[in-house]
């Protein structure tokens, strides 16, 4: 979905692919994902630190139909699978 006038430009994800890079003897590493956006039309990359990589991560197994808003550079996540704590037991 593309909206120039309210310059949104959304495209669904379509495929992920992560990656982790040393940095260096001694320090951390970092977390990368690419974001393949309908079927390959545009990619983008983002760089979460570890700790929203881990729920980056956990998102993208919880839901079924994620976006990327490619001008403000957010993920949308759709309906988020989720059960209640009072049903859980």
């Amino acid at each position: 979905m593309v909206d120039d006038q309210n310059g949104l430009a959304v495209r669904q994800v379509t495929n992920v692919h992560s990656n982790w890079s040393a940095q260096g003897e001694g320090t951390d590493g970092k977390f990368s994902f690419q974001l393949i956006l309908d079927d390959g039309a545009q990619e983008a990359i983002i760089r979460p630190v570890a700790d929203d990589s881990f729920v980056v991560l956990q998102l993208l197994a919880l839901t079924s139909t994620v976006f990327f808003d490619t001008v403000n550079r957010v993920l949308i996540f759709g309906r988020v699978e989720f059960t209640p704590p009072a049903a859980r037991s």
